[in-house]
């Protein structure tokens, strides 16, 4: 059986982001996670029950540290001789991609979900942009998890055409719709949820799930919240995520609001995000960048409309007016008015709300992602085979 090699910088990445394509994939490959954090990263792969190596990265800039990991990668490589490696987010990218080439794996493979360099500016901007260019160039194939960044890494020539595919309709793994299912929540328990955060249980309950950082448009959601609460008192706002202040800060201002008013309810990361989705009735999403959305999915399996920014990922999963509203980044004006017209108008909201997990079914269910990542593979691995193993008469 040939060898797959997926790697990401941080074990959560495996976790979440591919959760259960690992396990998928083990029935056809010999199947190895790479990621930094070594006890977490052999924890997972005991509970998901595959291979594990564990080098060190980090998600910021650290080139020494960077070098090091390259060299561990391409001296594992050369020992495994994988058939096919497969990078998940930017510094495993790179690190992933260089080590590959190096080692001379014939399948080498990147999925941008997110560029980190839109927001990003001067130096910093521009050695972001050398990385990512230095990632595909060392990749046999690159997808883009979403049509709007394959438009955008065409356009600036980040990479020939040719190297780079979307997968389906986007997404690098789909949703489990049977898992992220409304109905496995009764009514009564979406109010013992309610009433064990203290929330009012007659409230329309706005849910924010994700890391609560600067990037995401926390601080324009709490500051657009404020005065949505005082012109409809029975609205809550749910932030279900864990902060990040060393990496991308929230304002102060914004802490202490989240802190002190009344009706925002703060409850820190969550290993199961259905039961929050599940009491609550909009998502809003208003991220500064995204790849494509696993919570935007999610909540929209659940049955949820969604108001989300107008960025790559967003506003492919997202319709205007069939499953929930867009609206411009870093607007907290147009985040207020898109709030308040799904508050105050039950008739909307239900009707976005059962076109919403209509939407993902067809669209984005896990399995049918799963199959079109695994076709993908086994037509590179029908080319390389057709260029390397010479064709008898």
């Amino acid at each position: 059986m040939n060898k797959l090699i997926r790697v990401t910088t941080v074990p959560l990445s495996l976790e979440k982001l591919l959760e259960g394509q690992l396990n998928f994939m083990q029935d056809h490959y010999r199947v190895t996670a790479v990621a930094s954090d070594e006890k977490k990263l052999k924890k997972l792969g005991e509970t998901i029950k595959v291979d594990t190596f564990s080098v060190e990265m980090t998600r910021e800039i650290t080139p020494d540290k960077d070098l090091k990991a390259v060299w561990r990668l391409y001296r594992f490589f050369k020992k495994e001789k994988p058939l096919i490696v497969h990078t998940h987010t930017p510094k495993a990218g790179i690190a992933g991609m260089l080590a590959a080439k190096m080692a001379g794996v014939p399948i080498r493979l990147h999925t941008v979900a997110g560029l980190p360099l839109l927001e990003a500016k001067g130096m910093t901007r521009k050695i972001l942009e050398v990385v990512e260019k230095l990632t595909y160039a060392s990749a046999t194939r690159v997808y883009p998890n979403s049509q709007k960044i394959h438009q955008f890494l065409v356009q600036e020539k980040f990479a020939p055409a040719d190297k780079l595919k979307v997968i389906g309709k986007g997404s690098s793994n789909g949703i489990d719709t049977a898992h992220f299912d409304p109905a496995i929540f009764t009514e009564e328990a979406s109010r013992e949820q309610r009433k064990s955060l203290g929330i009012p249980e007659e409230d329309v309950v706005v849910v924010f799930v994700g890391r609560l950082v600067k990037d995401k448009g926390i601080n324009e959601l709490v500051e657009a919240f404020e005065p949505l609460n005082q012109m409809h008192p029975q609205t809550s706002l749910l932030l279900v995520g864990p902060f990040e202040q060393e990496l991308d800060p929230v304002k102060e201002t914004t802490l202490q609001k989240i802190k002190s008013h009344s009706k925002i309810f703060e409850v820190g990361f969550q290993d199961d995000v259905r039961p929050f989705f599940a009491c609550s009735d909009v998502l809003a999403f208003p991220s500064y960048r995204e790849g494509f959305p696993n919570v935007v999915m999610q909540a929209g399996a659940m049955g949820l409309p969604a108001i989300v920014t107008d960025i790559n990922g967003c506003n492919e999963i997202i319709e205007e007016d069939k499953n929930g509203t867009l609206i411009p980044v870093r607007d907290k004006n147009a985040l207020l008015k898109a709030m308040k017209e799904l508050v105050a108008n039950d008739f909307k909201r239900e009707k976005l709300s059962r076109l919403s997990r209509i939407t993902i079914k067809e669209n984005y269910e896990r399995k049918g992602v799963w199959e079109a990542i695994l076709n993908e593979y086994r037509e590179l691995e029908k080319e390389y085979e057709k260029n390397v193993i010479p064709q008898t008469t």
